[in-house]
């Protein structure tokens, strides 16, 4: 994913965006969305980023098809002025944004219920990044925002942000989901189909926005068999392809368990 750096001179930004968006925009699986990052507390990235919002919005007009990944609201009371925790995120979500990382300065937005209602309306994802969000910002537990919007329904991913700063991965990051958040096994699940279904890969999607099953793969999936009205659906969608494999996995997993479960309570393991 082409990014831009937030704490450079803004001609350079505006140059990075503009080659970045006829980058994605001719096409090609190598570039699929755009990020902007670098830390956002940093004093250039703070004075500028009502005018980096305004790039993106300048860029979307003529490059409507790009999609947006914004960094946007890796901030927490200390660590900047108050004032600058106020619209963030909203500013992010006013440029056109479909997924928003971390969001962590969250409960500290103007009207931040009336904006948790506009992301699940509008099907904007939010990427948590617990592990990072804790080691940077020093948020966690239940000083993190996970659960407001969760609550709101607003789409959730898990990310690792850099798994190489962070030395974790996507299984330490569903970890610390279950133990420090207290997130149960059918919203993990839920959160992994959001990855697939709020990423960025081409075709229609398996899920709509209220989590139902595509009509041609409604029976299929209740009855955990393939059928040839599914097959042909997958057939022209990498998207839903993939997603098609993540409930295989899943349902592979559980059947796991229960006879693992099973042969362990034939043995008198559970008395």
């Amino acid at each position: 994913m082409p990014y831009v750096l937030r704490v450079l001179p803004q001609p350079m930004v505006f140059g990075q965006m503009a080659l970045a968006h006829a980058l994605i925009a001719a096409g090609g699986s190598r570039a699929v969305a755009l990020n902007i990052v670098a830390p956002e507390d940093n004093p250039v990235a703070l004075a500028d980023y009502a005018r980096h919002m305004a790039m993106f919005r300048f860029f979307a007009a003529h490059y409507p098809d790009v999609p947006l990944s914004l960094h946007a609201g890796e901030l927490a009371l200390g660590l900047v002025p108050p004032a600058q925790l106020r619209s963030h995120i909203r500013q992010a979500v006013d440029a056109g944004a479909r997924r928003i990382g971390h969001g962590v300065d969250l409960p500290y937005e103007d009207d931040a219920d009336g904006l948790l209602q506009r992301m699940r309306r509008q099907q904007v994802a939010v990427e948590i990044n617990l592990t990072s969000n804790d080691v940077i910002l020093g948020v966690k537990g239940a000083a993190h925002p996970l659960a407001m919007y969760l609550r709101a329904g607003v789409p959730v991913v898990l990310s690792t942000d850099d798994a190489g700063v962070s030395r974790a991965d996507m299984t330490h990051e569903y970890q610390r989901a279950m133990q420090e958040q207290g997130i149960d096994y059918p919203t993990l699940k839920q959160l992994a189909r959001n990855g697939l279904t709020y990423s960025f890969l081409p075709g229609t999607s398996l899920w709509d926005a209220d989590g139902n099953a595509a009509q041609a793969c409604a029976t299929a999936l209740q009855r955990e068999t393939d059928d040839a009205a599914c097959r042909a659906f997958r057939q022209g969608s990498e998207k839903a392809r993939l997603q098609w494999q993540l409930e295989t996995d899943l349902a592979q997993y559980e059947r796991t368990l229960l006879q693992a479960g099973a042969r362990q309570s034939a043995n008198g393991l559970y008395r």
